[in-house]
């Protein structure tokens, strides 16, 4: 799978390499973040899908199901436009024609903050009253990992820029769990630690600005915070 991916993409890889090489933000920072490599998204998951009850379940951006394969819930959608799931499509698509509800929404799917503010718009008319939206890779370690266009294998995208945004929300409570390059937690009521920040472009946050300030933003959690907050 790396090697093809590899492949496929390496000139468009090294074309965006250069591109933001001269174009882009510059910034050498590294941020460890010590996860916990014992715990996955897929343990968050199907933790919240045993403890909340979780009926229906919609994933955005299925890949080769390495998750959804592993979901087992009475009713469940997987959205991808190019491979795994059921569902044969794009997010906007889905959503443009869906008139279904939800308890679980995990979006994985373009890792880039439009789209991914879009798909958090969307999940959050389709999801019941206490329901749960997941996101992924919301936890880049370096600038390269979160450069769009994307320009590596390994690549966060930019989803942290849309996270920040919903912390500022007066009507989502959100925040991160500290495991498997990031996972966000997004519910949809009253947001009790809400993000004074005076942003009028999210996209165009510096990640320098992010490494200063991602515990805040992103208001973390460790795994077991986590269980903790999900347990009550």
């Amino acid at each position: 799978m790396f090697n093809r991916f590899e492949q496929k993409n390496k000139l468009k890889f090294l074309y965006y390499k250069i591109y933001h090489k001269f174009f882009s933000e510059k910034f050498n920072k590294i941020i460890n973040y010590n996860f916990d490599k014992r715990i996955s998204r897929l343990d968050l998951l199907n933790f919240i899908i045993k403890k909340k009850v979780i009926r229906s379940y919609l994933e955005i951006g299925c890949d080769q199901n390495q998750i959804f394969d592993y979901i087992n819930v009475e009713q469940k959608i997987g959205v991808d436009p190019a491979s795994g799931g059921n569902y044969r499509g794009t997010s906007d698509e889905f959503f443009k024609n869906n008139n279904v509800n939800f308890d679980c929404i995990f979006i994985d799917g373009l890792h880039e903050y439009k789209q991914v503010i879009r798909d958090i718009k969307n999940s959050l008319k389709f999801i019941n009253s206490g329901g749960y939206i997941i996101l992924h890779d919301t936890l880049p370690d370096k600038i390269s990992a979160q450069y769009v266009p994307r320009c590596r294998y390994k690549w966060n995208g930019d989803v942290w820029k849309a996270i920040v945004e919903v912390r500022t929300w007066q009507h989502c409570e959100t925040f991160t769990c500290l495991i498997d390059q990031g996972v966000s937690i997004i519910q949809k009521k009253e947001n009790t630690d809400f993000l004074k920040i005076k942003i009028k472009n999210f996209q165009n946050i510096k990640f320098k600005f992010f490494y200063e300030n991602y515990k805040n933003l992103m208001r973390i959690k460790t795994y077991e915070e986590t269980i903790k907050i999900l347990n009550t």
